[in-house]
């Protein structure tokens, strides 16, 4: 069989990112249940596996089961330098998240405007899901603006509110003082680390007096590392 997990590095790497020892060692138990099913079905190891073999693990897996364990196998394909793995574990974890995720609608980001937003919601887009969809491409947003007769500027704010609303725990308030601050698409926060960050923040709340606090580092290196793991919804 080809070579296994490096289980010693994956739990260094994932000391080093602040998680617990149960953490850990739940993270590490996914990758081994992979590895399982590979030698069962290939006899190959973890390090060895294809796209394909990952989407058929997925289909052996059971809907409860799948976002576990792509989030220990998006980690681990991370770790070893496998970033079309890792971006398909994280894509079919998304994917999964989002079936059981209640829609955020965009009437509920903050400073928008409701009356464009009724234009948006009579034409049957509604919600963020909805708007990274039909706001896609220039050509798409260029079209949505004359069909609506929203202005294009407009159009492409609610977009990006919507993409950065990927980013976890991130809604109305939040992606409010994001998008203000400038912060206004997921690749922009791959630039950061959570200290700094936090401080620009700091600063930009204390100087326009943001009716809203900055976030907490923990919450800033989790939106960090989701923009770094997340797949391009938008062309800009």
């Amino acid at each position: 069989m080809e070579k296994t997990m490096d289980e010693q590095g994956f739990q260094r790497f994932l000391k080093k990112s602040g998680k617990k020892g149960h953490v850990v060692e739940g993270l590490i138990s996914r990758v081994r249940a992979f590895e399982a099913y590979l030698a069962g079905k290939r006899q190959i190891g973890v390090e060895a596996a294809s796209e394909q073999d990952l989407q058929d693990y997925v289909k052996a897996l059971t809907p409860r089961e799948v976002k576990g364990q792509m989030r220990g196998l998006a980690l681990y394909y991370r770790f070893v330098g496998n970033a079309s793995l890792a971006r398909l574990a994280s894509d079919i974890r998304e994917q999964e998240i989002a079936k059981t995720r209640k829609a955020f609608k965009l009437r509920e980001f903050r400073g928008v405007s409701l009356e464009e937003v009724a234009k948006l919601e009579a034409v049957g887009i509604g919600t963020v899901e909805q708007m990274l969809v039909a706001g896609k491409t220039p050509r798409a947003r260029q079209q949505l603006a004359e069909q609506t007769d929203i202005s294009l500027q407009t159009i492409l704010e609610l977009v990006k509110l919507s993409d950065i609303s990927r980013l976890g725990a991130v809604k109305s308030v939040r992606a409010r003082l994001y998008y203000d601050a400038g912060l206004d698409t997921p690749d922009k926060f791959t630039q950061w680390e959570p200290e700094a960050l936090r401080q620009m923040l700091v600063e930009f709340v204390e100087r326009t007096g943001f009716d809203g606090i900055a976030p907490l580092p923990k919450e800033l290196h989790n939106a960090i590392t989701k923009a770094r793991q997340l797949p391009e919804a938008v062309q800009y």
